[in-house]
């Protein structure tokens, strides 16, 4: 239909102007042909309107109500949709603001028509960082009433927690109760979210209120940013230049320094920003999963209305190494075992079982006869792994390096890997491809001027995205004093990058390190010690405008080291409990403490 249309039109342009439109059509992807459309619109309202001594009309998106979009995103994938959200939105018209929490401004709540909220929900019920100002906001005694509000929530969690998309939930519900009224029910989306988020957007995008004339998106016209147009869904094949191991012989890690080549991509990245890894399923683990199904592999399945062989769908597309409560429940009933049925009627049990092992066991130690189907029903699409960038580009140009570490754990004498740990230091050697794309993280930020103090708290490989800041702060001549608290088992087989971090205290760039060995003496020293034993310094770093970061372990060493901060800001700042905290949560609105914890 649409080239038939351009057809009809085409004696409008010459015979050169076809050709150079028909060029450029075929290189663009939807968004950019969206954008394209919006833009050539409104350059032909603004040149109908030249010459007129009339004002020019209102353009007609104007007259709908405007659109917006909040995210909360953690690791990106919320920022991602609300992207992709209001590029369609913009495309039908509609006057888009697109913002996240973090710069959200709440008392505009009151204000606001149309409302669309992605939002993640982080470790056990939790905001994203990014979402937490506002998230306290919308549950105080300042937030208004919203009677003329139209929203919908669309919530992103992972069903292996116990409070899944509580975030989303708590949003969704607070609105309500302030008044305003559902433009669509809020969808729960799990790990593998795409479908559910495409069908969430068709249907609010279905009912927003838009213009009547939908072809002149005037209000809505911004430029693509970025040189790349490679993404989460269509990743960039890096070539693999290094994978070195990086920890000692004697250590119980296998920790490695990755380097990947960019060369010919486009892409650019900051330090803090992440790099997506997509991998397919070892080939060897999906033999074995066949074998202990007696499944051939030769079955078809269908995946999205797509026909393909079992074997390419367990390697290509679905998630092997990743257990899930729905994934160990399905299994239970078509395996009939009392042992395992025990462990599924057990909260608390299933809760420790998901991690501790793969589908391969369930198969081999609970053994079941599924249909190829059957099988394809239970689990979900293969993800990709996002990784802390451990280099700057400035730095390296057009390389990522990664700080890896093997994901092993031994099943009935045998080793099971995790799927891109594992293809990364077993499987691929140098030069093989691997499918990347950058994931931006705006709120782990080096502070904009060079001459402010940096405080960089990362044990074992959230050590990564503190090389970038330094090789960062070293290109760029940055003068604002550097601190790093590193922990790990033992100094000589896990002081990661330890070299370069002597480099960098023999240069001067870095003023100080603390270290902390757990192993290394009879009674076991982490990170939050040292920051217990440094508090005077640190709160006197604090108070003379450091920047605080915090990467690695959320599950244990996050929470221990916010516990210690919070002590050492109430003894030497005087303060109460309540108050230290106070004082923690300003430094997070004021961006002076960041965290990339995973």
């Amino acid at each position: 239909m649409l080239l038939k249309e351009f057809d009809a039109g085409a004696g409008m342009l010459a015979p050169e102007q076809i050709q150079t439109l028909r060029t450029l059509a075929a290189e663009l992807n939807p968004v950019q042909a969206a954008w394209i459309s919006g833009y050539l619109a409104a350059v032909a309202n603004q040149g109908a309107n030249l010459g007129s001594a009339e004002p020019a009309p209102v353009a007609a998106a104007q007259s709908a109500a405007p659109l917006t979009i909040l995210y909360g995103s953690q690791t990106g994938n919320s920022r991602s949709v609300a992207t992709a959200l209001a590029d369609r939105a913009r495309a039908e018209g509609v006057a888009v603001t697109l913002v996240s929490m973090a710069d959200y401004k709440p008392r505009q709540l009151k204000s606001e028509q149309q409302l669309l909220l992605v939002v993640s929900t982080h470790g056990e019920g939790d905001p994203p960082d990014d979402a937490i100002a506002f998230h306290k906001f919308l549950f105080s005694a300042r937030a208004p009433k919203l009677p003329e509000l139209r929203y919908s929530v669309l919530a992103l969690g992972d069903s292996s927690y116990d409070h899944f998309c509580q975030t989303g939930k708590e949003f969704d519900l607070r609105l309500a109760e302030l008044g305003a009224n559902r433009l669509a029910e809020r969808v729960d989306c799990d790990v593998d979210f795409e479908d559910a988020a495409e069908q969430w957007q068709s249907e609010v995008i279905s009912k927003l209120e838009t213009p009547a004339d939908s072809a002149a998106p005037t209000a809505a016209v911004v430029p693509i940013s970025g040189t790349s147009s490679y993404s989460r869904s269509q990743p960039f094949s890096a070539t693999l230049l290094a994978s070195q191991k990086i920890t000692g012989r004697h250590s119980i890690k296998d920790t490695r320094h990755i380097e990947l080549s960019l060369e010919g991509s486009g892409l650019s990245y900051q330090p803090g920003d992440a790099l997506g890894v997509w991998m397919d399923n070892d080939p060897a683990l999906v033999a074995e999963l066949l074998a202990a199904t007696s499944l051939s592999g030769e079955e078809p399945v269908t995946l999205k209305e797509s026909s393909l062989p079992l074997r390419q769908a367990l390697t290509e597309q679905l998630e092997l190494t990743l257990l899930h409560p729905a994934l160990v429940k399905g299994w239970a009933e078509l395996a009939g075992h009392a042992e395992l049925d025990a462990v599924v009627a057990d909260s608390d049990a299933l809760k420790a079982f998901v991690p501790q092992h793969q589908l391969l066991d369930l198969a081999r130690r609970y053994p079941a006869k599924p249909s190829a189907e059957q099988l394809v029903s239970l689990l979900r699409k293969l993800t990709p792994r996002l990784y802390s960038i451990a280099s700057s580009q400035a730095e390296v140009e057009e390389e990522v390096h990664l700080t890896v570490a093997l994901v092993s754990d031994q099943r009935d004498g045998e080793e099971r890997l995790g799927t891109v740990s594992g293809a990364l230091a077993r499987r691929l050697e140098a030069g093989a491809e691997v499918r990347v794309y950058v994931e931006p993280n705006n709120n782990f930020r080096l502070p904009a001027d060079d001459n402010t103090p940096v405080i960089m708290i990362g044990p074992g490989t959230g050590i990564a995205p503190f090389r970038a800041f330094m090789q960062e702060r070293d290109v760029r001549g940055a003068e604002g004093d550097n601190w790093l608290f590193f922990g790990n088992p033992t100094f000589t087989d896990d002081f990661l990058y330890q070299v370069e971090w002597q480099g960098y205290v023999k240069s001067g760039l870095l003023t100080r390190i603390d270290l902390a060995f757990s192993r290394d003496q009879q009674h076991k020293i982490y990170v939050q010690d040292r920051l217990r034993e440094q508090g005077a310094e640190l709160y006197a770093w604090l108070q003379r405008g450091a920047h605080l970061y915090l990467c690695g372990d959320a599950q244990r060493m996050a929470k221990d080291v916010e516990a210690a901060l919070q002590a050492v800001i109430a003894e030497q700042g005087q303060l109460s409990e309540d108050a230290a905290a106070d004082y923690l949560e300003q430094l997070r609105a004021e961006k002076r403490y960041q965290k990339d914890v995973y």
